[in-house]
């Protein structure tokens, strides 16, 4: 095993974060797209406003205000369905070749971890739904510090756990922001760019850019 420990971001990575509007999308009407597109950045600009601020909430209450954001944004969305949205989102659809992935890094003697914004809550909610509980040895949330990705010390959650230097870990995500503050912290990074974003962060590249998880084996 080349690393000691793979280690994955949790929404967008593992998980599908427009999975919940897509289950609500005929009801929703032809907007659900670009309601489940805004909910989606406001909830990451929440999370970057406030550690830069220094007045932390956890992320579901900001998973909650960018969903209402986006109804504002979204007249024609009904309302009335914000609490199957919210319920949704606590059960979101992992991607398909997850189980296998994990499962197979897992028999190969890895230790293998989540590092998320998720509030614990939220992601034992999703771990439970995508029935993850067996392979991961960990699931780390930044409430611990109180401070969301990719303020440092949140990745130094996962080696002060593990008592691995950063060198020893892979982190995957499929969001760029977080790779870079991952290279940053001297994990080897590999970005799942799932669906093919331009690169940026130029100076803080990937060690691998992958188009899913299924290709970390190989």
């Amino acid at each position: 095993m080349q690393y000691a420990a793979y280690v994955f971001d949790a929404y967008g990575t593992l998980f599908d974060v427009h999975s919940a509007v897509r289950r609500h999308a005929q009801a929703i009407g032809p907007d659900a797209q670009k309601l489940s597109e805004i909910w989606r950045t406001k909830q990451l600009e929440y999370s970057w406003v406030r550690t830069l601020m220094g007045a932390y909430a956890d992320f579901w209450q900001l998973t909650e205000q960018a969903l209402d954001y986006a109804f504002d944004c979204v007249p024609s969305a009904n309302r009335a369905l914000r609490a199957d949205l919210l319920h949704a989102y606590q059960q979101l659809d992992c991607y398909p070749e997850v189980p296998s992935v994990l499962e197979s890094l897992k028999k190969a003697g890895a230790r293998l971890a989540i590092l998320s914004n998720g509030s614990p809550d939220m992601l034992d909610a999703a771990v439970r739904s995508a029935g993850l509980e067996s392979v991961l040895d960990e699931v780390f949330s930044v409430d611990q510090v109180k401070r969301f990705k990719t303020d440092s010390t949140t990745y130094g959650i996962v080696t002060g756990a593990f008592r691995l230097p950063p060198d020893a870990i892979s982190f995957q995500s499929s969001n760029r922001w977080d790779i870079a503050g991952a290279t940053r912290a001297g994990f080897r990074t590999v970005w799942i760019n799932r669906f093919a974003a331009p690169n940026e962060y130029l100076d803080l590249p990937p060690a691998r850019v992958l188009t899913s998880l299924e290709e970390l084996q190989g």
